[in-house]
């Protein structure tokens, strides 16, 4: 995969000037859609059920009781398993190209609410409960060099109006303190939907649908961000991109795995 075209004004030499200001002082400058979706959680209603919710959280009681913590799942792609396992029988067969996958919840009441509102209904309330429930539960995990969020074609951009990978990334930046690199992937293939599609079907429709800036040797480790993983197809070839243009381990994280 090659190396972006640099634009102008742009060092492309030094890791600093690649990320910029991009993670600093973001709240209230993506259209001011965070601080809206703030103040609809300050608001002290559940974005699940409408109940009344602590302000800080935005899910009442019961809905944050419901959530599906992903903590037994395979080691390596978060597949949830019903017994504790390294790893699941795909890993055995067939390892994933990145490091490790870290899925915080499965997808699961109230994710299968909370996440097609935030992907397909602008509901950015949801995409905020989301992004701060994953940060708390990544405060832990082996920290990378910075996060890239899974890209959207920009013909699915314009149709959707706002890529949610890339927001739950700004926020995941902002709570954990880690660079974010918004265009250290491009999509280049507008690929069409993986509803439907088998394991199989999904890697053919994604095969080269990505490139990556060249990054050697100013970045070594880097988190995918996104939303959903379900055969896990994108994060691969995504991934694939990535460690051709030099980085060395790329590990996953996603809001929900599905079972």
């Amino acid at each position: 995969m090659g190396q972006f075209r640099q634009r102008p004004g742009r060092e492309t030499g030094s890791l600093v000037s690649m990320l910029g200001p991009v993670n600093r002082g973001w709240f209230g400058k993506v259209d001011g859609w965070l601080r809206s979706a703030a103040n609809g959680l300050f608001a002290g209603v559940c974005v699940v059920c409408s109940e009344a919710a602590d302000p800080g959280q935005g899910l009442c009681d019961e809905c944050a009781a419901a959530l599906p913590w992903n903590r037994i799942c395979c080691a390596r792609c978060a597949l949830p398993l019903g017994a504790d396992a390294a790893l699941c029988g795909d890993c055995l067969r067939d390892p994933p190209p990145f490091g490790s996958a870290r899925a915080i919840w499965r997808y699961a009441f109230p994710l299968d609410r909370l996440l097609p509102r935030f992907k397909f209904h602008e509901d950015l309330a949801a995409g905020v409960v989301i992004a701060r429930g994953m940060a708390e539960a990544l405060r832990k995990a082996p920290r990378p060099d910075a996060l890239i969020p899974v890209p959207l074609h920009r013909r699915r951009l314009r149709e959707r109006g706002y890529d949610q990978a890339l927001e739950l990334a700004k926020i995941l930046a902002r709570e954990l303190d880690l660079p974010l690199i918004v265009d250290g992937l491009r999509r280049v293939i507008p690929t069409k939907a993986q509803t439907g599609l088998d394991a199989r079907a999904r890697r053919r429709n994604l095969r080269g649908a990505f490139e990556a800036r060249t990054f050697r040797p100013w970045l070594r480790h880097v988190a995918l961000i996104d939303d959903v993983m379900t055969t896990g197809a994108t994060l691969r070839e995504a991934t694939r991109a990535l460690r051709a243009a030099g980085v060395e381990r790329v590990d996953v994280w996603v809001a929900a795995r599905v079972q």
